[in-house]
C-alpha cells in the first residue's frame, strides 16, 4: 500500500464516530496505531473511554464500514483511556483520582456495602484501576467483606500521610482501621467531617482511574461532608424492590439533586430468589420497584442481583463473589452494572457540564 492510501486510509478511520459520546475517533485522541498487515489486512489501535465498554460491537461495525472503501480487515487492538473534569481548584482533594463514584441508597439492609465491594472489583477486573473508600462511619464492613489485606492501613508515615491498606493491589481506606474491635463509634458531625477530609487529603491514593465510595444510610454528615469536599462524579443507587425501600431512595436521589451530583442509574439487589434445586422463582421483596425508580427518574436500571447464598457467602469469607466465582451470572450481573455506570461516567465527563456551583451546607 502506497503511502498516500495509507493516509486515507488514518484519515477515514479518525472520522469513525465514537458510538458512545459521537465524537470523532481523531479528535478525541482515540485512535492510535493504523499499521498495514498485508493487502487485506490492517492492524489499528483505539482508546476506549470506559472499561467494559458496551459498544464495542458498534464502533467496531463502524470501523469495518470505513474500511470497506478500501478493502481491508481491520484488527483492532484496545486500550484504556478514561476521560474526566479536573477538579475546581477549591475541590482538588484528590489530584490523582479521574473520577469519584458513590454508591448509596439512602436506606440501610440494601445490601449497599457488598454492592460497593463487588462493583470496585468489577471495575478492576475490566482494567481499571480503582480504591476504596469505606464512608460508612458507623457501620465500617468493607475490611471484613474484604478478607485479609495484602499490606495493613499505615498511618505513621511522615508528614501525616496515611498509606492505605491493600487488598488485591487495590488500596482502601476504612474507620474500622482505627477503632477497636466490637467498639462503636460515637462521633457527631464536626468529627466525620475532620475524619473525611483525611481520608482524601492525607491518605496516598496514588492514580486511580476510579474511587469507590461506600456512603453511610440516609442524608446525614457524611454526603454532605463529601459534597463539600470533592466533586463526586457519580452516583449508583441500590434498593430491593419493594416500595418501602424506594420512598427512602428517592430522598437521597433528592440529596444528591441538591450536591449537583449526577445518578447515573439504579441497580435492584435482592431481586428475586431462584431455588438452585428445583429452580422455583419467588419475589420475595415484591417485584419492579428497581424499574418504576428508574422510569421515574429517567435513568438506567443498572441490573438485578438476586438472593443467592453466594453473594452472602463472600462477603462472610472475605472473598467477595465477584472474585470468587468470576464467570457466573451473577459476577456478570455486576460486571455489566459497573461496565454501564462507568460508561455513564465517561460521557458525562467527556460532553457533560461541569458543576458550576460552590455548595454551602448547613
Amino acid at each position: 500500500m502506497s503511502k498516500t492510501s495509507l493516509e486515507d486510509v488514518r484519515a477515514a478511520l479518525s472520522q469513525v464516530r465514537d458510538p458512545a459520546i459521537d465524537r470523532e475517533l481523531g479528535a478525541g485522541g482515540q485512535l492510535t496505531d493504523v499499521a498495514v498487515v498485508d493487502e487485506g489486512h490492517i492492524d489499528i489501535g483505539i482508546k476506549l473511554i470506559s472499561p467494559g465498554y458496551p459498544l464495542r460491537e458498534a464502533l467496531e461495525q463502524r470501523v469495518a464500514a470505513a474500511l470497506k472503501p478500501f478493502g481491508l480487515t481491520p484488527s483492532i487492538t484496545y486500550s484504556l483511556d478514561i476521560p474526566h473534569r479536573p477538579a475546581r481548584q477549591d475541590l482538588n482533594r484528590l489530584p490523582g483520582v479521574k473520577n469519584v463514584l458513590a454508591v448509596a441508597a439512602g436506606k440501610g439492609g440494601v445490601g449497599k456495602s457488598t454492592t460497593s465491594v463487588n462493583l470496585a472489583l468489577a471495575l478492576r477486573s475490566l482494567g481499571a484501576r480503582v480504591g476504596l473508600l469505606d464512608a460508612d462511619i458507623y457501620g465500617p464492613s468493607l475490611p471484613k467483606m474484604l478478607g485479609r489485606a495484602d499490606s495493613p492501613c499505615d498511618a505513621s508515615t511522615e508528614k501525616g500521610h496515611i498509606t492505605p491498606a491493600i487488598y488485591r493491589g487495590m488500596p482502601v481506606m476504612s474507620v474500622d482501621f482505627f477503632v477497636e474491635s466490637g467498639k462503636a463509634v460515637v462521633w457527631r458531625g464536626p468529627m466525620i467531617h475532620k475524619l473525611l477530609t483525611q481520608f482524601l487529603e492525607d491518605v496516598r491514593w496514588g492514580e486511580l482511574d476510579y474511587l469507590v465510595v461506600d456512603l453511610p444510610p440516609g442524608t446525614g454528615d457524611a454526603q454532605l461532608s463529601l459534597g463539600q469536599l470533592i466533586p463526586i462524579t457519580g452516583a449508583v443507587m441500590v434498593t430491593t424492590p419493594q416500595e418501602v425501600a424506594l420512598l427512602d431512595v428517592r430522598k437521597a436521589v433528592d440529596m444528591f439533586k441538591t450536591l449537583e451530583v449526577p445518578v447515573l442509574g439504579v441497580l435492584e439487589n435482592m431481586s428475586y430468589y431462584q431455588c438452585p434445586a428445583c429452580g422455583h422463582h419467588d419475589s420475595i421483596f415484591a417485584s419492579g420497584g428497581g424499574q418504576r425508580l428508574a422510569d421515574e427518574l429517567e435513568i438506567q436500571l443498572l441490573g438485578k442481583i438476586p438472593i443467592d447464598t453466594r453473594i452472602s457467602h463472600g462477603g462472610e469469607t472475605g472473598v467477595p463473589v465477584v472474585e470468587a466465582n468470576p464467570h457466573n451470572t451473577i459476577s456478570a450481573a455486576f460486571c455489566e452494572a459497573a461496565a454501564t455506570a462507568a460508561l455513564e461516567l465517561a460521557k458525562r465527563s467527556s460532553t457533560g457540564p461541569r458543576r458550576s456551583t460552590k455548595l454551602r451546607m448547613v
